[in-house]
């Protein structure tokens, strides 16, 4: 994966907070992320003609992306609702 990985705010996701996981959901890899897991948030990409979301984050010391598909039929609701699922750390 590219080290030049875009720095681009996702609704109330920003670069460089750090939010953790207050719902589980699993992504479209299929891995889960469970409560209480953080992130430092990098950026977001999104390839419209799949409507693919791509979160950028350092989890455990670890870049990693996670994939979701914004579509009902995936992880549509959950990428609709990603208040709900991840928030601020306080």
């Amino acid at each position: 994966m590219s080290q030049d990985w875009p720095t681009t705010s996702f609704g109330h996701l920003w670069p460089g907070m750090t939010y953790m996981v207050v719902q589980p959901f699993r992504d479209f890899d299929g891995n889960e992320h469970p409560v209480g897991e953080t992130w430092s948030f990098i950026g977001s990409g999104f390839l419209p003609y799949d409507d693919g979301l791509s979160l950028f984050v350092i989890i455990d010391g670890q870049r990693r992306q996670i994939r979701m598909q914004w579509r009902e039929e995936q992880q549509g609701a959950i990428v609709d609702n990603l208040p709900d699922y991840v928030e601020a750390k306080k």
